[in-house]
């Protein structure tokens, strides 16, 4: 056998290196489409929720001098809100009310007014925020056996009033008027459930309790 010599071994790996040469620029190209490909893959595509823009808080549509009357599955009037102008927004799904006016036929008779210098209405008209000299009143009513409910005005900057419950609630100062005089106020706001006939009031409270009448002597 011919021995191999420096010379002739640096012929042969430049032979080889000539030939991988011409190969080199395809097996690059080979690598770099293979990476971008797993790139494409592994990134997270975008859906067309997140395409989308998110919504804006922009009136689609406004009223003025309306009233907007809802009615149970019976057929029966539920309640009756009447505005100055209105704006509804999409994307809560909400009335803004100037000045409403609020009428509300509860369960066996009872009556439930409201007014605010500004509201915020739900879809179903279920819940009423009230903003701005709100006052609630539920009018003296007598159920079944013959319970006698006295009259109840709630006077307050907020008050978040409950159609469906008969509910009243506020975290922010509270005047309450219970019957013909009855008067108790608190600091820090009320949850009332006339239902229940429940009534708790919050941080500093204060009130005054009048006598009852004497009946008309004959």
């Amino acid at each position: 056998m011919s021995a191999v010599t420096p010379v002739s071994m640096a012929l042969r790996l430049r032979r080889v290196w000539d030939r991988v040469a011409v190969y080199l620029p395809l097996l690059l190209m080979g690598v770099m489409a293979m990476s971008t490909y797993w790139l494409v893959r592994s990134t997270p595509s975008l859906g067309e929720a997140e395409l989308e823009a998110a919504p804006r808080h922009v009136p689609d549509y406004f009223m003025h001098e309306f009233s907007v009357k809802v009615f149970g599955a019976d057929g029966k009037l539920k309640s009756e809100i009447v505005g100055v102008e209105g704006r509804h927004f999409p994307d809560t799904d909400t009335l803004e009310i100037d000045q409403p006016r609020i009428r509300i036929l509860g369960a066996e008779g009872r009556i439930t007014t409201a007014v605010a210098a500004r509201g915020l209405i739900n879809a179903d008209g279920s819940e009423a925020q009230l903003f701005d000299k709100a006052v609630v009143v539920r009018e003296a009513s007598t159920n079944v056996q013959g319970v006698v409910s006295p009259r109840n005005e709630l006077q307050s900057d907020f008050l978040h009033l409950f159609a469906n419950t008969e509910q009243v609630r506020s975290h922010l100062p509270v005047v309450l008027v219970r019957g013909t005089g009855d008067r108790f106020t608190a600091q820090d706001g009320i949850d009332f459930d006339n239902l229940d006939q429940v009534m708790q009031l919050t941080g500093r409270v204060r009130g005054t309790l009048l006598p009852p009448k004497d009946k008309d002597k004959k």
